[in-house]
């Protein structure tokens, strides 16, 4: 027979009991975590959101709460209600350890089947099974730990751009669909029939004519939406720190930023300083093979393509350039270990990669013969390699970027010998800003230049005359805040002025009524006295997820989808009633199923 809570209050949480609460009557109510029962003795371990307190059931002493304890299994709901004592022994293991209630009564409240996996601190469960059962995973500890820090990390955010002089505003989650690199998801209006709202990519025009309305300091904590091919740990729906200033300089978003993401780690128990360093993107690119390097450890790329004949890279089959690290104290890799290396690097785009071995017995290479024996040592100074040190050259399939593309692969590899031979710190905490982004891009696919960022990134100046003539040169006014080799958010001084925003739209391609369809209401109001704005949105997922020491975005987020875009849980996506459908005006048809291009 279960119990009814009626009036019954619960006066502590389990997590909060400690020794100056000795000898105090207390109420604390939640899951039984874990049963012992030693015949006279029975204990209970309670579990709530703050952590877990041990009951004692006394058979001599309180018989009836004793046979209600016999009842209770693990996740059970109940409410103990007794006395707080000392424990002869303490427990160093639980915050409560000091002290356990002495049971005078038990109400059970619910009942529970046996979960599927244990609620534990750490599990062996494979992730599917804890996303169709997550309302079983949010009871474990780090998963309360997780989200409370999220919390308490948003909220920071909110204090700090408030004490900055910054307005939160709502902005529309049904809007029209302006696409901006990913495709939108479309919901259809019943009212207004063969029409569709959008749910928005970002708020970006809606902040921009927040700055147009003279708001001047606009953030907001806001839900966003991308319809993107299936990437890992990618969420289809995600949460941002989207922020707007009027009249500023560069420097003045980075010191807002700055000023947040201090606070935000300070929540954390991380210590870091503002004025954060700042590199060219092509820089990044060169010394790093990334636009977000991770800076906690060095081994910095060295173009070495000189190093390579130009009989040797036609045997090799190279076009492009060549860059190279130095990996320290890795001569000793095995026959196995390059090969791996050398698979890696071919996974991540490589025509191939290219080994010296500074060992003490002499040098050794796999491309001495055709470089020959000076071209190696040439090689090796170029990377400052020393006696016991690995260097590791690599060219790219595609030249599309020029060296850019060897870089790329090259910092790839970087990454994977950081880790492999133990140089990351992961005590460090290495934010950087990134400057100098090109404000086009090459696509592949389209045979055409696209916006590198969003087309509403400002345009460097004296880049202005080049828009039409050499996009390739033109360089943007956008910047990226990235943390130990993770992009935390990208932003921009914005387009204030319509005749700029037009050129730059004409010079993507699109024709005058394109942009009245996709643009208009948005070119009519740069038209109306727009001041110079900026500014950038960061995610806060990634940020939570950096903080909380988590590899996974869905390890802080209450309700993850899966890298399908599903949700186990709710099973959705989910087909829908035809009578639905019929108010829509949407008919279903089987699509093609796109051939694979490779």
């Amino acid at each position: 027979m279960l119990d009814f809570l009626g009036n019954l209050e619960r006066t502590h949480y389990c997590g909060a009991l400690r020794a100056s609460d000795e000898a105090r009557d207390a109420i604390v109510m939640g899951w039984v975590s874990g049963r012992r029962d030693l015949g006279n003795l029975l204990f209970l371990d309670i579990r709530d959101r703050t952590g877990i307190v041990q009951a004692v059931f006394n058979k001599e002493s309180q018989p009836a709460a004793h046979a209600k304890a016999e009842q209770a299994r693990g996740e059970f709901v109940v409410a103990v209600e007794g006395k707080v004592i000392k424990r002869q022994k303490a427990n160093p293991e639980i915050a409560t350890g000091e002290v356990e209630l002495i049971a005078t009564k038990l109400h059970i409240l619910n009942n529970a089947k046996t979960p599927p996996f244990p609620i534990e601190e750490e599990i062996n469960a494979a992730e599917e099974t804890r996303l169709r059962y997550r309302y079983l995973d949010l009871r474990r500890p780090k998963s309360h730990g997780n989200l409370a820090l999220r919390h308490k990390i948003v909220l920071e955010i909110r204090k700090t751009m408030d004490e900055l002089g910054f307005l939160e505003i709502e902005t529309p989650m049904l809007t029209r669909s302006t696409p901006e690199g990913a495709r939108d998801y479309l919901v259809p209006s019943r009212v207004h029939h063969g029409q569709f709202y959008a749910l928005p990519q970002s708020p970006q025009i809606f902040k921009q004519i927040l700055m147009i309305g003279g708001l001047d300091r606009y953030f907001q904590i806001v839900k966003c939406f991308r319809d993107e091919d299936l990437r890992a740990d990618r969420q289809p729906e995600f949460t941002q720190l989207d922020v707007e200033m009027s009249f500023p300089r560069q420097e003045d978003i980075f010191h807002v930023i700055e000023t947040v993401m201090v606070r935000a780690c300070a929540v954390a128990g991380v210590k870091t300083q503002g004025s954060f360093p700042h590199m060219l993107y092509k820089d990044a690119i060169r010394k790093y093979g990334s636009d977000k390097p991770d800076l906690r450890f060095g081994m910095e790329l060295h173009e070495v393509t000189d190093c390579f004949p130009e009989e040797a890279k036609a045997k090799l089959g190279i076009e492009g350039g060549l860059f190279a690290l130095a990996a320290p104290g890795a001569a000793g890799y095995s026959r196995k270990q390059l090969d791996e290396l050398t698979e890696k690097a071919k996974s991540n785009g490589a025509r191939g990669a290219y080994f010296v071995k500074l060992s003490p017995e002499g040098t050794t290479s796999t491309v001495e013969k055709l470089i020959g024996a000076e071209n190696v040592k040439k090689l090796a100074d170029a990377c400052g390699a020393k006696t016991g040190d690995l260097v590791v050259a690599a060219s790219a399939k595609q030249q599309i970027k020029g060296t850019e593309a060897a870089a790329l692969v090259a910092g790839q590899l970087r990454l994977q010998l950081g880790e492999a031979l133990g140089l990351i710190d992961r005590k460090q905490w290495k934010f950087l800003w990134i400057t100098g982004f090109p404000l086009f891009e090459w696509s592949e696919n389209d045979k055409t230049w696209v916006s590198a960022q969003h087309p509403f990134t400002g345009i460097v100046d004296e880049d202005l005359e080049k828009l039409e003539s050499k996009p390739w040169e033109v360089r943007s006014k956008g910047y990226d805040l990235v943390l130990n080799g993770n992009e935390l958010g990208s932003g921009s001084i914005r387009i204030h002025r319509q005749d700029i925003q037009e050129r730059l739209f004409r010079a993507l391609g699109l024709s005058e009524e394109q942009l009245r369809r996709r643009f208009g209401f948005f070119l009519d109001a740069l038209t109306y006295g727009t001041p110079p704005h900026g500014g950038i949105a960061l995610g806060i997922d990634r940020i939570a997820m950096l903080l909380a020491g988590e590899k996974s975005l869905r390890e802080v987020i209450a309700f993850p989808k899966t890298a399908k875009a599903q949700d186990l849980m709710a099973e959705s996506p989910s087909e829908v009633d035809k009578d639905q459908l019929d108010q829509l005006g949407i008919a279903i048809r089987e699509v093609a199923k796109e051939k694979d291009s490779t």
